[in-house]
């Protein structure tokens, strides 16, 4: 059987596809966390899901939810903008070293971003998880602009 296509591009674009996977998972699963806290909580955005869980009573806000919501939000503001920037740098053939270090980065970065997010740990420990996943992040697009600027 042959190699499949993703063998072209080296041992990079599969370490990419594999942490960029594992970060979406990891999205989903905040996703589910939410709206286990909301039926927890009994604290639902909409009408109808109150009424369907006890009462129009039950349509309001909630600390912990609003909680949830923000780590999820902080993942789409980073690893979306992670997943254009690993794909492309993917293709720049960069050192396969480096380049796995970068994605291990930014996903042990965002895990520990989500831990300390949703398990209320103390500062900074948030604030630095985020800043080192965004480091690589930052690397991966000034190494894609100066190729870019190089073949202008």
């Amino acid at each position: 059987m042959p190699a499949p296509a993703l063998a072209l591009s080296g041992q990079v674009l599969p370490a990419f596809l594999l942490c960029s996977t594992l970060l979406v998972i990891k999205m989903y699963v905040v996703a589910v966390i939410t709206g286990q806290v909301r039926l927890r909580k009994k604290a639902f955005a909409n009408p109808e899901d109150a009424l369907r869980h006890g009462g129009p009573q039950f349509c309001r806000d909630d600390q912990d939810v609003d909680r949830c919501l923000r780590a999820h939000r902080n993942d789409m503001e980073t690893i979306y903008p992670f997943l254009f920037l690993g794909l492309v740098y993917s293709f720049l053939q960069p050192n396969p070293f480096v380049a796995h270090v970068h994605f291990l980065l930014v996903f042990l970065g965002r895990m520990v971003h989500t831990v300390a997010y949703l398990g209320k740990l103390r500062a900074p420990i948030r604030s630095l998880a985020y800043t080192l996943a965004q480091l690589p992040c930052a690397s991966m697009a000034l190494q894609i602009v100066w190729e870019a600027a190089r073949h202008l």
